[in-house]
């Protein structure tokens, strides 16, 4: 009997899983062709010069921060807006992209004036100090140039994410799917042409980058707002949200009390990975190359349980919101079943792979034999990152924020990041076991995860609250 109840809880049915394939698979495409553009970004860059490469990558890692920082600004309302959706109600779905604007627009400002004011200081703060004086100043130069270029198209992503997310949250994953398809198109077409000036454009070199990467931005969120505006009796959200910008006081505030611990979650956890990376980048430049590599490749290869974790949220927050807690907690755990069986599945690819699809970059022999051992790491490791991944979705699905906070940002600043900070500035242990030593404290977090999502504290229906 007690074998029966194991295969119910982790085994779903033909159903279930058509249900969850319906919003899962458009996400992985989504991701995955983003991330495949994203490598061959990063080759074409690369081609240019290891510094070149080296300053595009410092300064994704702080536009990465800003991304983050939108998802989790907009996460609160997403909660929300999910069980709102699984109750069916459009008011309740309305007030909540409503006040994903309101903070969009904020965030937006913040940003904007952080990146113009503060380029400089953010930028040199990756550069070791071993760099030789002419390669950090070539370095620095590429950055700034990059960045400048990159704020521009802060604004329409975060119109995009506004929208896309209340898609997502209603089930619809195949609008964002399709409007970020045509945007990649743009970048990838584009990048071509501006870093190496082909059909008589000029060589801008990463200059070019940033220009194809802020076309396709506004790209993808002007086809996003008008099938959603051409659509608006599917998509009834949208029918009177900017004709007024009434949010009832009560769901403003829970919103706001929910959300916040999400918004400074992501803020933290990613300026937590910014900073390992500067940790890394004491061991010098070739470092920061290598890691932006093995980021690059490995982010290829992870759409499938980041894309899990979201189908988990969304699919979980509907169920308690339609006050239908069992299935809730049985889909809990056929999710996470699933998303470790893929990755077990990938995460060997990825290591079979990892020897050669370093070479496809042009860069030094050295920098891609340490790429090869990063990627050997996370590949070993990636069934651990999906569990820890799919309990934090758990966790925020169910409006426990304070929980994910410090799951998430709490752990990372109070054990990754010291350790990673001591280790690489205190040790002399090569750079290959000092990442490994990092990225293996995820064991830690998944003991955490398992015991908070075992307890079900998660379990709540917040828009009855």
């Amino acid at each position: 009997m007690k074998t029966n109840t194991l295969k119910h809880n982790l085994i779903g049915d033909k159903k279930f899983y058509r249900h969850v394939l319906a919003i899962v698979f458009p996400l992985i495409v989504q991701n995955t062709i983003t991330n495949v553009v994203s490598l061959l970004d990063n080759v074409m860059v690369g081609s240019v010069g290891t510094l070149q490469m080296s300053a595009v990558a410092i300064v994704n890692q702080l536009i990465f921060v800003f991304n983050l920082c939108i998802f989790g600004g907009l996460a609160g309302a997403g909660i929300f807006s999910t069980q709102y959706a699984g109750a069916k109600d459009d008011d309740g779905v309305r007030y909540c992209f409503r006040m994903k604007v309101y903070i969009g627009t904020v965030m937006f400002a913040i940003a904007t004036v952080i990146f113009t004011a503060f380029a400089t200081p953010l930028v040199s703060s990756y550069l070791a100090e071993d760099t030789t004086a002419a390669d950090a100043a070539a370095t620095l130069s590429y950055g700034l140039d990059y960045l400048k270029i990159m704020v521009i198209g802060l604004l329409p992503f975060t119109v995009s994410q506004i929208y896309a997310s209340t898609l997502r949250e209603l089930g619809e994953t195949k609008l964002p799917m399709i409007a970020s398809i045509a945007a990649i198109f743009v970048n990838l077409v584009f990048n071509y042409i501006l870093i190496f000036g082909k059909f008589g454009f000029p060589c801008l070199g990463v200059s070019g980058a940033a220009i194809a990467t802020v076309m396709s931005r506004f790209v993808e969120a002007i086809i996003i707002i008008v099938a959603v505006t051409v659509k608006r009796k599917k998509f009834t959200f949208i029918k009177g949200a900017f004709r007024r910008f009434y949010i009832p006081g009560k769901l403003c505030k829970d919103i706001f009390t929910k959300g916040m611990p999400l918004l400074v979650n992501e803020f933290l956890w990613s300026a937590g990975m910014a900073v390992l990376l500067q940790c890394y980048s004491v061991r010098g430049l070739d470092v920061v190359a290598a890691v932006n590599i093995s980021n690059t490749i490995n982010n290829l290869f992870n759409v499938v349980f980041l894309s899990m974790g979201v189908a988990l949220g969304v699919v979980v927050g509907q169920y308690l919101g339609a006050e239908e807690e069992e299935k809730a907690k049985t889909a809990v755990w056929r999710l996470i079943a699933l998303s470790i069986v893929l990755c077990l599945i990938i995460g060997g690819i990825m290591a079979l792979l990892a020897p050669v699809i370093p070479d496809i970059y042009n860069t030094e022999n050295h920098v891609k034999e340490m790429a090869t051992k990063f990627l050997f790491i996370v590949a070993g490791l990636m069934p651990i990152f999906s569990f820890s991944h799919c309990c934090y979705f758990t966790l925020r699905s169910g409006g426990r924020t304070i929980l994910t906070f410090v799951f998430d940002s709490v752990f990372t600043w109070g054990v990754v990041v010291p350790f990673a900070y001591c280790l690489a500035r205190f040790t002399s242990i090569a750079i290959v076991p000092l990442f490994f030593a990092v990225q293996s404290l995820e064991f830690l977090k998944c003991i955490v995860g398992f015991i908070l999502v075992k307890k079900g504290l998660w379990i709540r229906n917040i828009i009855s609250e």
